[in-house]
This record gives C-alpha cells, structure tokens and sequence, in this order.
C-alpha cells in the first residue's frame, strides 16, 4: 500500500514546511521580527555573493559577509533558547512533593485515630451523664432526707473526674496537621503555577522551532550559492541533496520534543492539581473538625460546672435540669463528629488512590 502522505514530485522541497513556517510568521510578532530580519541578512549575504561573482572570483571580504550572516542567524536562535530554556525534564522538586503529600496525609490519618479515641472518650462521658440523669429520676420520686440523691451525686462526681475527653495531645497533633496541610497547599498553588508557565513556554519553543527551520533552511540555501558561485557543481548537487532531508527531520525531531514536553508538564500538573484538590478537602474537613470539636468542649465544659455546682453546692435539681438541657446536643455533636472524621479519612484514603493513579498515568515519571 502506498504511501498517502509522499511528496508531489512538482512540489518544492520543504513546501509544507515553509507553509508552516510562513502560518506561524503570522500568528506571531516576535517570529514576523525575526523572519524580517533573516531575509535581510540573507538578502545582504547573497548581494556580497554577487559583488565577488561580479570579479569572476570570491573574495576574501564576499565569504566574510557569508560567514558572519549564518552566525548572527545562529546566535539569534541561540538567543531565543537561552531565553526560554526551561529543565523541563527534572522532577526531583515533583517528587518530593508526592513524598510530604503521602506524608502529610499519613499524619492526618494518625490524627483522626487520636479523634476516634476522644470520641470514645467523649462517648463514655456522655454514659456517665445518662446513669447520673437515670439515678436522678429514681432518686427524685423517692422521699429522703439530705442523702436523697447520694447515687446522683456519686454518677455525677464520676462525670466531673472523667473530665475533658480531649487531650492537650490532640490539640497539638492536630495543630501540627492543620499547619502541615496549609503548607504543603501553598507548595502546590506555587508549583501548578510554575507549570502553568510552562506551558505558556510550549508557544516560544514552538517559536524557536520555527527560527531553527528558517535559519537552517536559509544557511543551507546560501552555502548552495556559495558552491555554485564557486563553480563546484559537485558540492551544489551535494547540498542539494543534503537539503532534502535535515530540514525536515529537524522540524520533525523538535515537534517530537514538544509533543513530549507538553505530555511531561501535563502529566506533572495532573498530578499536582489532584494533590492540591485533595489539601484544600483535608484542610475544610479539618476546619469542619474543629468547629465540631470547639462545640463539644464548650457542652462539656458547661456540664462539668453544672454537675459541679450540683456537688458542690447541693444544688442537685437545678444541675441536673441544665446537664439534661445540653445532653442531647452533645449526642447530636459527637455522632456529627463521628460522621466527619469518618468522611475526612475516606476522603484521605480516596486522595491517595487518585494521585498513584496519576503517577503512574504520568509517562515521563
């Protein structure tokens, strides 16, 4: 079967490279300078040609001209490369951010086991607090003198010693989490925008691609002037034959190296976006944890000094109607705050599995 794509043998060398070239010329400003300026030097290249050709002869002074257009093309390109050179195959600072991500969340999954065993503290308070109101009711129908509610007061001194079911460990662990998750959010945003500028950079090494055809397609077409003004028909032909197939393959070769830029920084940016989608649901799981938490301390702290007041004061009655006002908020908030960690750690568990999905989807990692 033949091929579909074979050149037109009418067609110029090159023609649907130029065409490109001539399209991106367009498109760009910066290229249209450089294109202008190409063909002026070509254009003064080729005049030095004539003026020795004039004499039936190269001078000395005709191939200086020569020689020093074809550098200041060379230098321009290798201007424009320096300008937007980018490494864009190292990924060392990638991976170690993969590294504290799964770090961090490994923290925050230590941290949520800290929460679960204070809320099965909390859970246990909250037993303690139904046994004193379920004394309190047997005890209030009963007639007694000043030990009527002596197994009330034993339930709620067992309530007050339980004390805070959340630990100075926990609030410093989940400080440290919350801190960690802030920072490495931070990183991320940084780093997808510093990605997000390299694939702005694709567009000038597409520009650059662009310089290295037309300059290397004009040096080619002034050495085959040379040639032929030297009258060595060899050379020429062997030129031309040249011509045919390092432009092409050099516009080929480069594309390819575009392609596979774009695919690397793409890659690298799926990643970063999934670790930076997954922080930012962490760190709200978080904030919601600990508006839960501030919630449940202040019904605790409140019950604690009911039931002390109770004990202390003798005011059995009164303390026992305000503990039972609050209880059942507090039930309400323990389990809400049960169901958030539980969504936070599935939402971790979740984050994990999508950001191995994208390395491992990623090419170039």
């Amino acid at each position: 079967m033949g091929n579909t794509h074979a050149r037109n043998p009418t067609e110029p060398p090159h023609a649907s490279e130029l065409s490109a070239y001539e399209a991106a010329c367009q498109a760009d400003a910066d290229l249209r300078s450089f294109d202008s300026n190409l063909r002026a030097q070509t254009s003064h290249a080729i005049e030095a040609l004539a003026a020795g050709i004039g004499v039936r002869a190269l001078s000395f002074d005709s191939l200086r001209e020569v020689t020093g257009c074809l550098m200041e093309m060379n230098q321009d390109v290798v201007r424009v490369i320096l300008d937007c050179k980018q490494d864009i195959w190292r990924t060392q600072e990638l991976f170690e951010l993969v590294e504290e991500y799964f770090e961090n969340s490994l923290r925050t999954l230590d941290l949520l086991s800290t929460l679960d065993k204070c809320l099965k503290n909390a859970r246990d308070r909250q037993l303690l607090v139904i046994i004193a109101l379920q004394q309190f009711e047997r005890e209030d129908c009963k007639a007694g003198g000043a030990d009527k509610y002596a197994r009330t007061l034993e339930e709620l001194r067992n309530f007050k010693a339980a004390g805070d079911p959340f630990t100075e460990e926990f609030f410093r662990i989940f400080q440290a989490v919350y801190r960690n998750q802030v920072t490495m959010l931070e990183k991320l945003q940084l780093r997808k925008s510093r990605l997000d500028r390299k694939l702005k950079s694709i567009h000038a090494w597409r520009k650059v691609s662009s310089m290295i055809f037309a300059a290397t397609f004009t040096a080619i077409l002034i050495c085959s002037v040379v040639a032929a003004a030297a009258a060595a028909p060899p050379l020429a032909a062997a030129l031309a034959a040249a011509a045919s197939a390092p432009v092409g393959s050099v516009g080929k070769w480069i594309d390819s190296l575009l392609k596979n830029y774009e695919n690397a920084v793409k890659g690298q940016k799926d990643t970063v976006v999934s670790m930076q989608v997954a922080a930012g649901l962490v760190i709200s799981d978080l904030e919601n944890i600990r508006v839960l938490v501030d919630r449940l301390e202040i019904e605790i702290q409140s019950m604690l000094q009911n039931a002390e007041f109770a004990v202390e004061e003798g005011e059995v009655k009164m303390g026992v109607e305000q503990i039972k006002k609050k209880l059942s908020a507090f039930m309400a908030n323990i389990d809400k705050l049960g169901l958030q960690a539980d969504n936070c750690s599935r939402d971790i568990r979740r984050a994990r599995t999508v950001v191995l999905q994208r390395i491992i989807k990623n090419p170039n990692q």
